[in-house]
């Protein structure tokens, strides 16, 4: 029906009022008016819906009886039909409003992309339930998980296919848990299971390790199939841990704990583990700032010629004087350097202090004719670690051969053309390359065989043994023997006691080095030792 059929829609389409004073003779609406007259109604009257610019509908007034209504009535009628208009604005606006706040609430208490809760309303969750807990005497437990390597499939597949794998993981846990557990996600890739009511720790440990176990399940996705694995760590509410972020961060702390033990696993908090990670982070912060604090040195251990006794080379080591733990040795040092990345500058710091100490020694004319530095695999395969070398000894204005490189078999493990690729440019550059602590872990003969080295440092842990034990000694003499054989020379580590060194002679090693000699100094004592 045409709208100008129909008064009502007459009077809204034009926003004026409409009057059919007789509908028994009206000819403007010739369908409405019949059957308005068989309704029992003689005139209608239609005022628009208005609220300034805005219409919202029309309203009929109907008389049983022809006639018009006084030019008043009208005037009232509409001021009637503008004040409905306005509470019928109103009230939508507030329904408008309610859905719109509604709307950001929940945006604001959920993961946009998994439509999970999210961190805020987890904490909320947190409180009440351990507060449950309190009352119950029956703990909650927080189950942390995270994915192993989930970072490769972004870099991989693309972010779209990580999203889609995080909508697939998000799903797939919640069909994992119990009625009333609770699925959050933090964020990237870190979920959170809040589980309540835990009769014991078993309980827990179930629902992580099926998490566990479904994880390896291959996700189907819209264009590829993907294995992952995921890590968890249990934390349970308790003294100490009435909390939210506590009770995330031991959490959280767990779930690094199963990650260091190869990942695809469950691990409940511990609280020493904890202090040991607390103490482990907090020295990995003190380490950043350790350098511009003035907090490192190096000192210096001589490496002695076995054949005329004199200095062949001093090799250097890193010393951190902490202000609060007193020395800290390399052993803390370099892992602590190694997983926050912070190998890199310090290594870099490391050998332009030694290149620079050497040339001071050798324009003051000390018998001083080589410096050892110990480098780890990952400075090695990092980036431009050979054009590194080459810019420090540039500027110390040593000869490359005065350097040492020395760094052990595990180099050579993740990407072994690489690890080649890097020794050769090394190696073309001047500077000698020794292979320390061979014998043990990673080191074998195709090690010697493949990679252009020159020295071959005896682990020390072989030294004491010579004495005692004939198998450790023809272990020992192969090595040396093999080593002579292709070329190279050989430095045993750890010689403490004149017996010691008799047998390492009688062997016929090049160097040796150890407390027999000296123990590290620091560059005055090398001085007054290279000099007495």
């Amino acid at each position: 029906m045409n709208c100008t059929k129909v008064p009502c829609l007459q009077a809204y389409r034009d926003n004026t009022p409409v009057s059919v004073t007789d509908l028994a003779v009206d000819a403007q609406f010739p369908r409405f008016s019949p059957r308005a007259v068989e309704g029992g109604l003689a005139a209608v009257f239609t005022f628009p819906l208005r609220l300034d610019d805005h219409r919202l509908g029309a309203l009929d007034l109907y008389r049983d009886t022809a006639g018009a209504l006084s030019e008043s009535d009208m005037r009232t009628a509409q001021v009637l039909a503008d004040v409905a208009a306005a509470y019928l604005f109103n009230a939508q606006a507030r329904v408008e409003s309610g859905r719109k706040a509604a709307h950001f609430a929940h945006r604001s208490l959920h993961d946009p992309l998994t439509g999970l809760p999210n961190r805020a309303l987890l904490e909320e969750l947190l409180d009440r339930a351990i507060a449950r807990a309190r009352r119950s005497h029956h703990p909650a437990a927080v189950l942390f998980v995270d994915l192993d390597d989930f970072k490769l499939v972004n870099d991989y597949y693309g972010h779209h296919v990580g999203d889609e794998l995080l909508c697939a993981v998000a799903t797939r846990l919640t069909g994992i848990l119990r009625p009333g557990d609770t699925l959050a996600r933090l964020g990237g890739d870190e979920f959170v299971v809040l589980c309540e009511d835990m009769n014991n720790i078993s309980g827990a440990e179930i629902v992580a390790a099926r998490i566990s176990r479904e994880m390896r399940v291959p996700f189907l996705l819209s264009r590829h199939d993907i294995t992952i694995t995921a890590s968890v760590g249990v934390a349970f509410s308790g003294p100490g841990q009435d909390i939210p972020e506590a009770l995330l961060r031991n959490a959280d702390l767990a779930m690094y704990q199963a990650k260091r033990d190869g990942g695809g696993r469950h691990r409940l908090h511990d609280p020493l583990a904890r202090q040991a990670v607390e103490d482990r982070d907090a020295l990995e912060r003190d380490l950043r700032l350790a350098e511009r604090r003035d907090e490192l040195a190096l000192v210096y251990q001589p490496i002695i010629d076995v054949r005329t006794g004199l200095l062949s080379a001093v090799e250097a080591l890193l010393r951190w004087d902490h202000p609060v733990r007193g020395q800290v040795l390399p052993d803390t040092v370099i892992p602590s350097a190694e997983r926050t990345g912070m190998i890199h500058p310090l290594g870099r710091w490391a050998l332009r202090a030694a290149c620079s100490d050497l040339r001071t020694w050798q324009r003051q004319g000390l018998p001083i004719p080589g410096v050892s530095v110990n480098v780890s695999g990952h400075q090695v395969m990092g980036p431009s670690f050979a054009e590194i070398v080459r810019e420090v000894v540039g500027e110390s204005g040593i000869d490359p051969a005065a350097l040492t490189l020395e760094m052990t078999a595990s180099v050579f493990l993740t990407d072994p053309d690489r690890a080649l690729a890097v020794l050769m440019d090394l190696k073309n550059s001047g500077v000698k390359l020794a292979l320390d602590e061979f014998g043990t872990g990673y080191s074998s003969w195709s090690n010697l065989r493949q990679y252009p080295v020159d020295q071959v440092k005896i682990d020390r842990r072989f030294t004491p043994q010579l004495l005692t034990d004939k198998v450790v000694k023809m272990v020992v003499g192969s090595i040396i023997g093999l080593s002579h054989a292709l070329g190279l020379s050989v430095v045993a580590v750890g010689v403490e006691t004149p017996a010691e060194f008799a047998e390492i002679a009688g062997l016929e090693a090049d160097r040796a080095q150890g407390h027999h000699f000296s123990t590290p100094l620091d560059k005055p004592a090398l001085t007054r030792y290279v000099t007495s």
